[in-house]
């Protein structure tokens, strides 16, 4: 097999860890342009987000690559309430509304990955859906997370694999999903061929 190189085009430590988990040799390219959420649609608006971190690593690794092959691996990942955006919290009181409308209800997370591959010279890109339902929470449990560091940088103020994994009763899909890369369906097909 030839050598090529593959980036993940995030800073996410549980992208890291999934990619590390399955063997794969790879390096970390994060973008430093923001991305905006302009669609209420949020399978659309993580996609976008997705392609848009993918295209601005690729103009990076391409010239850091010029005599190598590469893959892109970008992700972004969307947490939403009956078709409603949850996304990083901004503030404590921003955490706890959200914490409060997911207790005890079922919401959807959603993955985008888009995938650039330097021998097809192509983009290609998947979005997964994950249905998680949550226990209900009562005030006590809301405030004894809300005073933990886990809910301030994750879509929805959660993180599946952390403590909130206590509060979570349910899942119809894929786990790794929800905690940011749908691993399996990426590495079949889009990986398998290359590593």
């Amino acid at each position: 097999m030839k050598d090529i190189k593959i980036i993940l085009a995030s800073a996410s430590p549980r992208r890291k860890e999934l990619l590390s988990q399955i063997g794969l040799d790879f390096e970390i390219m994060v973008s430093d342009k923001e991305t905006e959420i302009d669609s209420k649609d949020p399978r659309e608006a993580c996609e976008k987000q997705a392609c848009q971190k993918a295209a601005d690593i690729v103009k990076q690794a391409a010239l850091k690559y010029k005599d190598n092959d590469f893959i892109v691996i970008a992700a972004d990942t969307i947490v939403a309430l009956e078709g409603k955006i949850l996304g990083k919290p901004k503030s404590r009181e921003d955490a706890k509304q959200m914490i409060e409308d997911i207790s005890g209800r079922k919401h959807r997370v959603y993955t985008a990955v888009c995938v650039y591959n330097s021998i097809k010279k192509s983009y290609e890109s998947f979005v997964d859906d994950t249905l998680v339902e949550v226990a209900k929470l009562s005030d006590e449990e809301i405030e004894d997370y809300l005073d933990k560091k886990e809910p301030y940088d994750k879509a929805g103020a959660y993180a599946i694999q952390g403590y909130f994994s206590r509060y979570i009763v349910g899942i119809e899909g894929d786990y790794y999903n929800v905690m940011g890369l749908p691993i399996g369906r990426l590495y079949r097909e889009y990986l398998r061929d290359y590593i």
